[in-house]
Protein backbone atom coordinates (compact mmCIF):
# COMPACT_ATOMS: atom_id res chain seq x y z
CA UNK A 1 0.00 0.00 0.00
CA UNK A 2 1.49 3.21 -1.25
CA UNK A 3 -0.28 5.52 0.93
CA UNK A 4 0.22 5.22 5.43
CA UNK A 5 -2.77 4.07 7.64
CA UNK A 6 -2.91 7.29 8.78
CA UNK A 7 -2.74 9.15 5.56
CA UNK A 8 -5.17 12.11 5.86
CA UNK A 9 -7.47 12.33 3.08
CA UNK A 10 -10.05 15.17 3.27
CA UNK A 11 -11.23 18.58 1.59
CA UNK A 12 -10.44 22.04 1.60
CA UNK A 13 -12.41 25.08 1.57
CA UNK A 14 -11.46 29.15 2.52
CA UNK A 15 -13.55 31.15 4.90
CA UNK A 16 -13.93 33.98 1.94
CA UNK A 17 -15.55 31.12 -0.62
CA UNK A 18 -17.69 29.55 1.66
CA UNK A 19 -19.01 31.26 5.23
CA UNK A 20 -20.61 34.44 4.08
CA UNK A 21 -21.91 35.87 7.58
CA UNK A 22 -20.03 39.05 6.52
CA UNK A 23 -21.76 41.56 9.15
CA UNK A 24 -22.29 38.25 11.31
CA UNK A 25 -21.73 38.60 15.19
CA UNK A 26 -19.01 41.53 15.07
CA UNK A 27 -17.13 40.53 12.14
CA UNK A 28 -15.16 43.13 10.09
CA UNK A 29 -14.66 43.78 6.70
CA UNK A 30 -11.52 42.36 5.03
CA UNK A 31 -10.00 42.72 1.55
CA UNK A 32 -11.60 39.70 0.14
CA UNK A 33 -14.83 40.84 0.61
CA UNK A 34 -14.07 43.79 -1.81
CA UNK A 35 -13.07 41.40 -4.83
CA UNK A 36 -16.73 41.81 -6.66
CA UNK A 37 -17.78 39.25 -9.52
CA UNK A 38 -17.29 40.88 -12.89
CA UNK A 39 -15.01 42.76 -14.88
CA UNK A 40 -13.55 45.14 -12.39
CA UNK A 41 -12.19 41.58 -10.21
CA UNK A 42 -9.25 41.52 -11.66
CA UNK A 43 -8.18 44.92 -11.61
CA UNK A 44 -9.33 45.20 -7.87
CA UNK A 45 -7.69 42.09 -7.37
CA UNK A 46 -4.16 43.30 -8.98
CA UNK A 47 -4.37 46.13 -6.91
CA UNK A 48 -4.70 48.83 -9.72
CA UNK A 49 -8.37 49.81 -9.13
CA UNK A 50 -8.82 50.99 -5.50
CA UNK A 51 -12.18 49.42 -3.92
CA UNK A 52 -12.58 49.76 -0.09
CA UNK A 53 -16.21 49.65 0.03
CA UNK A 54 -19.12 48.39 -0.96
CA UNK A 55 -21.14 49.78 -3.44
CA UNK A 56 -24.55 49.02 -5.45
CA UNK A 57 -22.61 48.99 -8.86
CA UNK A 58 -21.13 45.31 -7.83
CA UNK A 59 -22.22 41.85 -6.61
CA UNK A 60 -20.18 40.26 -3.79
CA UNK A 61 -19.99 36.71 -3.97
CA UNK A 62 -18.17 36.47 -0.94
CA UNK A 63 -20.54 38.55 1.55
CA UNK A 64 -22.93 35.43 1.75
CA UNK A 65 -21.31 32.71 -0.30
CA UNK A 66 -23.04 29.37 0.89
CA UNK A 67 -23.58 30.34 4.06
CA UNK A 68 -21.32 27.82 5.92
CA UNK A 69 -21.82 30.20 9.13
CA UNK A 70 -25.02 29.38 9.28
CA UNK A 71 -24.85 25.66 7.92
CA UNK A 72 -21.14 24.26 8.89
CA UNK A 73 -22.91 21.50 11.25
CA UNK A 74 -24.79 19.88 8.29
CA UNK A 75 -21.77 20.58 6.17
CA UNK A 76 -18.95 18.80 8.68
CA UNK A 77 -22.10 15.99 8.89
CA UNK A 78 -21.64 15.45 5.43
CA UNK A 79 -17.58 15.34 5.29
CA UNK A 80 -17.59 12.79 8.18
CA UNK A 81 -20.31 10.71 5.46
CA UNK A 82 -17.37 10.36 3.31
CA UNK A 83 -15.21 9.37 5.61
CA UNK A 84 -12.94 12.77 6.31
CA UNK A 85 -9.69 12.05 8.31
CA UNK A 86 -8.94 15.60 7.67
CA UNK A 87 -10.54 18.69 6.33
CA UNK A 88 -9.08 22.05 5.77
CA UNK A 89 -10.26 25.47 6.20
CA UNK A 90 -9.24 28.79 7.00
CA UNK A 91 -9.69 31.41 9.59
CA UNK A 92 -11.54 35.14 8.61
CA UNK A 93 -8.89 37.34 10.49
CA UNK A 94 -11.55 39.72 10.70
CA UNK A 95 -14.46 37.54 12.94
CA UNK A 96 -11.21 37.48 15.60
CA UNK A 97 -9.84 41.00 15.26
CA UNK A 98 -12.35 42.76 13.13
CA UNK A 99 -10.07 45.82 12.08
CA UNK A 100 -7.00 44.02 13.00
CA UNK A 101 -5.57 45.86 15.39
CA UNK A 102 -7.60 45.68 18.78
CA UNK A 103 -6.11 44.69 21.74
CA UNK A 104 -8.46 42.02 22.74
CA UNK A 105 -9.76 39.63 20.40
CA UNK A 106 -13.61 38.92 19.26
CA UNK A 107 -15.28 36.19 21.08
CA UNK A 108 -17.88 35.50 19.14
CA UNK A 109 -15.69 34.83 15.97
CA UNK A 110 -13.10 32.46 18.40
CA UNK A 111 -16.41 31.02 19.84
CA UNK A 112 -17.63 30.62 16.18
CA UNK A 113 -14.37 28.32 15.18
CA UNK A 114 -13.79 26.68 18.63
CA UNK A 115 -17.33 24.69 17.94
CA UNK A 116 -16.30 23.83 14.69
CA UNK A 117 -12.99 22.67 15.94
CA UNK A 118 -14.71 19.97 18.37
CA UNK A 119 -17.43 18.84 15.58
CA UNK A 120 -14.57 17.71 13.70
CA UNK A 121 -13.00 15.72 16.65
CA UNK A 122 -16.07 14.49 17.35
CA UNK A 123 -16.58 13.55 14.00
CA UNK A 124 -13.07 11.69 13.80
CA UNK A 125 -11.86 14.69 11.54
CA UNK A 126 -8.43 16.27 11.82
CA UNK A 127 -8.29 20.04 11.35
CA UNK A 128 -6.06 22.00 9.24
CA UNK A 129 -5.63 25.22 9.48
CA UNK A 130 -5.14 28.31 7.19
CA UNK A 131 -4.42 31.08 9.42
CA UNK A 132 -4.54 33.39 6.49
CA UNK A 133 -5.81 32.73 3.00
CA UNK A 134 -5.60 36.12 1.29
CA UNK A 135 -7.63 37.77 4.24
CA UNK A 136 -6.15 41.59 5.52
CA UNK A 137 -8.83 43.48 7.33
CA UNK A 138 -9.47 46.98 5.10
CA UNK A 139 -9.14 48.94 8.69
CA UNK A 140 -5.12 47.48 8.03
CA UNK A 141 -5.40 48.32 4.20
CA UNK A 142 -6.82 51.98 4.81
CA UNK A 143 -4.45 52.63 7.65
CA UNK A 144 -1.23 51.11 7.26
CA UNK A 145 -1.26 50.54 3.28
CA UNK A 146 -1.69 46.67 3.77
CA UNK A 147 1.96 43.92 4.03
CA UNK A 148 3.93 47.08 2.76
CA UNK A 149 3.70 48.42 6.31
CA UNK A 150 6.14 46.25 8.55
CA UNK A 151 3.44 47.34 11.57
CA UNK A 152 1.57 44.55 9.98
CA UNK A 153 4.20 42.01 11.86
CA UNK A 154 2.60 43.46 15.29
CA UNK A 155 -1.25 42.35 14.19
CA UNK A 156 -0.28 39.22 12.72
CA UNK A 157 1.70 38.12 15.78
CA UNK A 158 -1.14 38.78 17.99
CA UNK A 159 -3.81 36.94 15.38
CA UNK A 160 -1.34 34.27 15.71
CA UNK A 161 -1.01 34.20 19.50
CA UNK A 162 -4.25 34.40 20.26
CA UNK A 163 -5.36 31.23 17.97
CA UNK A 164 -2.60 28.77 19.27
CA UNK A 165 -3.62 29.67 22.57
CA UNK A 166 -7.16 29.01 22.60
CA UNK A 167 -7.22 26.11 19.85
CA UNK A 168 -4.07 24.08 22.00
CA UNK A 169 -5.15 20.77 21.61
CA UNK A 170 -7.65 21.20 18.43
CA UNK A 171 -5.82 22.06 15.93
CA UNK A 172 -2.03 20.74 15.04
CA UNK A 173 -1.53 21.35 11.30
CA UNK A 174 -1.18 24.89 10.47
CA UNK A 175 -0.78 26.89 7.35
CA UNK A 176 1.04 30.18 7.57
CA UNK A 177 -0.37 32.03 3.93
CA UNK A 178 -2.52 30.11 1.41
CA UNK A 179 -0.57 30.29 -1.64
CA UNK A 180 2.19 32.94 -0.49
CA UNK A 181 3.36 33.39 -3.88
CA UNK A 182 0.10 34.69 -5.66
CA UNK A 183 1.48 38.35 -3.94
CA UNK A 184 3.19 38.68 -6.98
CA UNK A 185 0.27 37.72 -9.36
CA UNK A 186 -2.89 39.34 -7.43
CA UNK A 187 -1.06 41.69 -4.74
CA UNK A 188 -4.33 43.77 -3.65
CA UNK A 189 -5.92 39.85 -3.10
CA UNK A 190 -2.42 38.46 -1.57
CA UNK A 191 -1.65 41.35 0.44
CA UNK A 192 -4.13 44.09 0.67
CA UNK A 193 -1.58 46.12 -1.60
CA UNK A 194 -3.21 48.76 -3.74
CA UNK A 195 -0.94 50.44 -5.82
CA UNK A 196 -0.63 54.58 -5.92
CA UNK A 197 0.55 56.46 -8.71
CA UNK A 198 3.65 56.65 -9.64
CA UNK A 199 4.74 53.65 -7.02
CA UNK A 200 7.36 50.69 -8.43
CA UNK A 201 5.21 48.17 -8.03
CA UNK A 202 8.39 45.50 -8.07
CA UNK A 203 9.52 47.03 -4.89
CA UNK A 204 6.22 47.60 -2.85
CA UNK A 205 5.71 43.66 -3.45
CA UNK A 206 8.92 42.62 -2.62
CA UNK A 207 8.44 44.51 0.59
CA UNK A 208 5.07 43.20 1.42
CA UNK A 209 7.02 39.66 0.70
CA UNK A 210 9.24 39.78 3.03
CA UNK A 211 6.59 41.02 5.65
CA UNK A 212 4.86 38.14 5.21
CA UNK A 213 7.87 36.03 5.04
CA UNK A 214 8.79 37.01 8.33
CA UNK A 215 5.13 36.60 9.88
CA UNK A 216 5.44 33.34 8.90
CA UNK A 217 8.85 32.51 10.68
CA UNK A 218 7.19 34.21 13.69
CA UNK A 219 3.71 32.01 13.75
CA UNK A 220 6.10 29.05 13.46
CA UNK A 221 8.13 30.12 16.08
CA UNK A 222 5.23 30.94 18.65
CA UNK A 223 2.99 28.01 17.20
CA UNK A 224 6.32 25.75 18.25
CA UNK A 225 6.86 27.20 21.44
CA UNK A 226 3.00 27.14 22.51
CA UNK A 227 2.64 23.51 21.41
CA UNK A 228 5.33 21.67 20.75
CA UNK A 229 3.08 19.25 19.18
CA UNK A 230 2.01 21.73 16.43
CA UNK A 231 2.73 20.80 12.74
CA UNK A 232 3.33 24.20 11.02
CA UNK A 233 3.38 24.24 6.85
CA UNK A 234 4.21 26.88 4.37
CA UNK A 235 1.65 26.85 0.97
CA UNK A 236 2.57 27.29 -2.76
CA UNK A 237 0.73 27.96 -5.19
CA UNK A 238 2.22 25.09 -7.55
CA UNK A 239 2.24 23.19 -10.99
CA UNK A 240 5.83 23.05 -12.46
CA UNK A 241 6.97 25.28 -15.54
CA UNK A 242 7.81 23.12 -18.54
CA UNK A 243 10.33 24.61 -21.16
CA UNK A 244 7.93 24.66 -24.16
CA UNK A 245 10.73 22.74 -26.33
CA UNK A 246 14.46 21.71 -25.82
CA UNK A 247 15.63 25.18 -27.23
CA UNK A 248 18.18 25.81 -24.23
CA UNK A 249 16.48 30.08 -24.45
CA UNK A 250 13.11 28.42 -23.31
CA UNK A 251 14.79 25.51 -20.49
CA UNK A 252 16.16 28.50 -19.26
CA UNK A 253 12.73 30.81 -19.16
CA UNK A 254 11.19 27.94 -17.61
CA UNK A 255 14.15 27.44 -14.50
CA UNK A 256 13.89 31.49 -14.07
CA UNK A 257 9.85 31.64 -13.88
CA UNK A 258 9.89 28.37 -11.48
CA UNK A 259 12.39 30.39 -9.37
CA UNK A 260 9.91 33.60 -9.15
CA UNK A 261 7.40 31.41 -7.20
CA UNK A 262 9.81 28.83 -5.33
CA UNK A 263 11.67 31.80 -3.80
CA UNK A 264 9.14 31.78 -1.24
CA UNK A 265 9.41 28.35 -0.26
CA UNK A 266 13.22 28.52 -0.30
CA UNK A 267 12.98 31.05 2.36
CA UNK A 268 10.23 29.42 4.50
CA UNK A 269 11.67 25.63 4.22
CA UNK A 270 15.61 26.33 3.95
CA UNK A 271 15.57 29.69 6.12
CA UNK A 272 17.54 31.94 3.51
CA UNK A 273 17.06 34.76 0.43
CA UNK A 274 18.17 32.48 -2.61
CA UNK A 275 21.13 34.29 -4.59
CA UNK A 276 18.89 33.99 -7.40
CA UNK A 277 16.89 36.50 -5.75
CA UNK A 278 19.36 39.04 -4.36
CA UNK A 279 20.80 39.16 -7.65
CA UNK A 280 17.70 39.94 -9.57
CA UNK A 281 16.79 42.55 -6.78
CA UNK A 282 20.07 43.84 -7.22
CA UNK A 283 19.59 44.26 -10.79
CA UNK A 284 16.38 45.37 -10.31
CA UNK A 285 17.80 48.39 -7.66
CA UNK A 286 15.39 46.96 -4.58
CA UNK A 287 16.25 46.75 -1.24
CA UNK A 288 14.43 44.29 0.91
CA UNK A 289 13.77 46.07 4.25
CA UNK A 290 15.72 43.68 6.21
CA UNK A 291 16.34 44.82 9.93
CA UNK A 292 18.36 43.41 12.12
CA UNK A 293 17.46 39.68 13.50
CA UNK A 294 15.15 39.19 10.54
CA UNK A 295 17.30 36.77 8.83
CA UNK A 296 18.02 35.16 12.03
CA UNK A 297 14.38 34.55 12.87
CA UNK A 298 14.12 33.30 8.72
CA UNK A 299 16.58 30.72 9.40
CA UNK A 300 15.64 29.77 12.92
CA UNK A 301 12.07 29.32 12.08
CA UNK A 302 11.88 26.97 8.88
CA UNK A 303 8.28 24.73 8.55
CA UNK A 304 7.71 21.36 9.38
CA UNK A 305 6.31 20.64 5.92
CA UNK A 306 5.86 21.82 2.74
CA UNK A 307 1.85 22.12 1.14
CA UNK A 308 0.64 23.37 -2.19
CA UNK A 309 -2.20 23.46 -4.23
CA UNK A 310 -1.68 21.62 -7.70
CA UNK A 311 -4.16 22.29 -10.31
CA UNK A 312 -2.30 22.15 -14.14
CA UNK A 313 1.35 22.55 -14.87
CA UNK A 314 2.35 25.62 -17.06
CA UNK A 315 4.22 26.11 -20.05
CA UNK A 316 7.29 28.61 -20.36
CA UNK A 317 8.94 30.10 -23.77
CA UNK A 318 11.37 32.94 -23.80
CA UNK A 319 9.37 34.40 -26.81
CA UNK A 320 5.68 34.53 -25.85
CA UNK A 321 4.38 37.02 -28.51
CA UNK A 322 2.85 34.71 -31.02
CA UNK A 323 2.27 31.87 -28.97
CA UNK A 324 -1.10 30.69 -27.61
CA UNK A 325 -1.99 31.22 -23.72
CA UNK A 326 -3.80 28.96 -21.35
CA UNK A 327 -5.80 30.32 -18.24
CA UNK A 328 -4.47 28.62 -14.89
CA UNK A 329 -4.94 29.51 -11.21
CA UNK A 330 -4.70 32.75 -10.63
CA UNK A 331 -1.90 33.44 -13.19
CA UNK A 332 -1.94 31.96 -17.04
CA UNK A 333 1.20 30.44 -19.50
CA UNK A 334 1.82 29.33 -22.97
CA UNK A 335 -0.13 26.97 -24.22
CA UNK A 336 0.91 23.49 -23.68
CA UNK A 337 -0.04 21.48 -27.15
CA UNK A 338 0.29 18.13 -25.37
CA UNK A 339 -2.58 18.79 -23.04
CA UNK A 340 -6.56 19.40 -23.05
CA UNK A 341 -7.78 21.80 -21.14
CA UNK A 342 -11.15 22.31 -18.78
CA UNK A 343 -14.33 24.41 -19.57
CA UNK A 344 -12.21 27.63 -18.16
CA UNK A 345 -8.92 26.74 -20.15
CA UNK A 346 -7.29 25.19 -17.12
CA UNK A 347 -4.84 22.08 -18.69
CA UNK A 348 -5.31 19.00 -17.67
CA UNK A 349 -2.19 17.26 -16.48
CA UNK A 350 -2.18 14.86 -13.67
CA UNK A 351 1.37 13.58 -14.65
CA UNK A 352 2.42 17.11 -13.77
CA UNK A 353 1.38 16.66 -10.05
CA UNK A 354 3.52 13.45 -9.67
CA UNK A 355 6.70 15.46 -11.46
CA UNK A 356 5.83 18.68 -8.89
CA UNK A 357 5.87 16.36 -6.07
CA UNK A 358 9.00 15.44 -7.13
CA UNK A 359 10.34 18.61 -7.48
CA UNK A 360 9.64 20.22 -3.90
CA UNK A 361 10.36 16.69 -2.83
CA UNK A 362 13.94 16.88 -4.18
CA UNK A 363 14.48 20.40 -3.21
CA UNK A 364 13.35 20.73 0.39
CA UNK A 365 13.48 17.18 1.52
CA UNK A 366 10.56 17.71 3.78
CA UNK A 367 7.09 16.20 4.01
CA UNK A 368 4.63 17.21 1.51
CA UNK A 369 0.58 17.71 2.00
CA UNK A 370 -1.46 18.30 -1.27
CA UNK A 371 -3.89 20.68 0.10
CA UNK A 372 -5.91 21.59 -3.03
CA UNK A 373 -6.77 19.94 -6.39
CA UNK A 374 -9.56 19.40 -8.18
CA UNK A 375 -11.56 20.14 -11.42
CA UNK A 376 -13.56 23.17 -11.81
CA UNK A 377 -16.59 21.73 -13.75
CA UNK A 378 -20.14 23.24 -15.22
CA UNK A 379 -22.47 20.67 -13.31
CA UNK A 380 -26.09 20.13 -14.58
CA UNK A 381 -28.37 18.77 -11.74
CA UNK A 382 -31.27 17.01 -12.68
CA UNK A 383 -34.67 17.61 -10.64
CA UNK A 384 -33.38 16.71 -7.37
CA UNK A 385 -30.06 18.39 -7.53
CA UNK A 386 -27.92 15.10 -8.36
CA UNK A 387 -24.90 15.71 -10.35
CA UNK A 388 -23.57 12.85 -12.18
CA UNK A 389 -20.30 14.28 -12.35
CA UNK A 390 -18.27 11.58 -14.02
CA UNK A 391 -15.79 14.09 -15.36
CA UNK A 392 -14.44 14.82 -12.32
CA UNK A 393 -14.29 11.63 -10.93
CA UNK A 394 -11.74 10.72 -13.78
CA UNK A 395 -9.61 14.22 -13.76
CA UNK A 396 -9.70 13.14 -9.75
CA UNK A 397 -8.11 9.07 -10.09
CA UNK A 398 -6.34 10.35 -12.92
CA UNK A 399 -4.20 12.69 -9.83
CA UNK A 400 -4.46 10.58 -7.41
CA UNK A 401 -2.76 7.81 -9.18
CA UNK A 402 0.06 9.49 -10.11
CA UNK A 403 0.04 10.89 -6.77
CA UNK A 404 0.38 7.11 -5.38
CA UNK A 405 2.98 6.67 -8.20
CA UNK A 406 4.97 9.79 -6.54
CA UNK A 407 4.57 8.13 -3.27
CA UNK A 408 5.31 4.37 -4.10
CA UNK A 409 7.88 4.70 -7.01
CA UNK A 410 9.47 7.87 -6.06
CA UNK A 411 9.95 7.24 -2.45
CA UNK A 412 7.82 10.92 -1.90
CA UNK A 413 6.74 11.66 1.83
CA UNK A 414 3.09 12.62 1.76
CA UNK A 415 1.33 13.89 4.55
CA UNK A 416 -2.12 13.90 3.04
CA UNK A 417 -4.35 15.32 0.36
CA UNK A 418 -7.14 17.69 0.64
CA UNK A 419 -9.06 17.67 -2.76
CA UNK A 420 -10.11 21.97 -3.46
CA UNK A 421 -13.93 22.83 -2.95
CA UNK A 422 -14.74 19.58 -1.34
CA UNK A 423 -18.63 21.54 -1.30
CA UNK A 424 -18.99 23.56 -4.11
CA UNK A 425 -18.14 27.38 -3.11
CA UNK A 426 -17.69 30.82 -4.83
CA UNK A 427 -14.21 30.38 -7.08
CA UNK A 428 -11.45 32.55 -6.29
CA UNK A 429 -10.20 33.26 -9.90
CA UNK A 430 -13.99 34.11 -11.58
CA UNK A 431 -15.67 34.86 -8.45
CA UNK A 432 -18.39 32.67 -10.18
CA UNK A 433 -20.73 29.97 -8.19
CA UNK A 434 -21.31 27.98 -11.74
CA UNK A 435 -17.11 27.09 -11.84
CA UNK A 436 -17.56 23.94 -8.74
CA UNK A 437 -15.46 21.99 -7.61
CA UNK A 438 -17.42 19.87 -4.90
CA UNK A 439 -18.46 16.49 -4.46
CA UNK A 440 -21.60 17.98 -2.57
CA UNK A 441 -23.54 20.49 -5.33
CA UNK A 442 -25.26 23.52 -3.80
CA UNK A 443 -28.62 25.26 -5.01
CA UNK A 444 -26.59 28.82 -5.28
CA UNK A 445 -25.86 30.72 -8.83
CA UNK A 446 -23.09 33.18 -9.45
CA UNK A 447 -25.79 36.34 -8.17
CA UNK A 448 -26.20 34.57 -5.49
CA UNK A 449 -30.37 33.29 -5.83
CA UNK A 450 -31.18 29.71 -4.83
CA UNK A 451 -32.14 27.51 -1.92
CA UNK A 452 -28.24 26.73 -0.92
CA UNK A 453 -29.66 22.75 -0.55
CA UNK A 454 -26.76 20.80 -0.26
CA UNK A 455 -26.96 17.20 -2.54
CA UNK A 456 -24.38 14.80 -2.37
CA UNK A 457 -23.11 14.32 -6.26
CA UNK A 458 -21.97 11.31 -7.88
CA UNK A 459 -18.34 12.09 -7.00
CA UNK A 460 -19.73 11.95 -3.38
CA UNK A 461 -19.84 8.57 -3.07
CA UNK A 462 -17.10 7.61 -5.21
CA UNK A 463 -14.71 9.76 -3.24
CA UNK A 464 -16.21 7.24 -0.02
CA UNK A 465 -14.40 4.94 -1.42
CA UNK A 466 -11.14 6.24 -2.38
CA UNK A 467 -10.72 7.13 1.14
CA UNK A 468 -12.25 3.69 2.69
CA UNK A 469 -9.54 1.87 0.41
CA UNK A 470 -6.90 4.38 1.66
CA UNK A 471 -6.76 5.03 -2.01
CA UNK A 472 -6.33 1.70 -3.52
CA UNK A 473 -10.02 1.41 -5.40
CA UNK A 474 -10.40 4.76 -8.01
CA UNK A 475 -12.87 2.77 -10.08
CA UNK A 476 -15.87 4.19 -10.92
CA UNK A 477 -19.34 2.36 -10.98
Amino acid sequence: MPFKKDFLWGGATAANQCEGGFDQDGRGLANVDLVPHGKDRWPISLGEMKHLEFDDEHFYPAKNAIDMYHHWREDLALFAEMGFKTYRLSLAWTRIFPNGDETKPNEAGLKFYEDIFKECHRLGIEPLVTITHFDCPVYLIKNYGGWRNRKMLDFYEKLVRTIFTRYKGLVKYWLTFNEINVLLHAPFMGAGIVFDEGENHDEVIYHAAHHELLASAIATKIGHEIDENNMIGCMLAAGDFYPYDCKPENVLKAQKVNRDNLFFIDVQSRGKYPNYLLKELERKDIQLPIEEGDLEILDENTVDFVSFSYYSSRTAKAHEENADKSAGNIFDSVANPYLSASEWGWQIDPVGLRITMNTLYDRYQKPLFIVENGLGAKDVPDENGYVEDDYRIAYMAEHISEMKKAVELDGVDLLGYTSWGCIDLVSASSGEMSKRYGFIYVDRDDFGNGSLKRTPKKSFKWYQQVIASNGENLENK
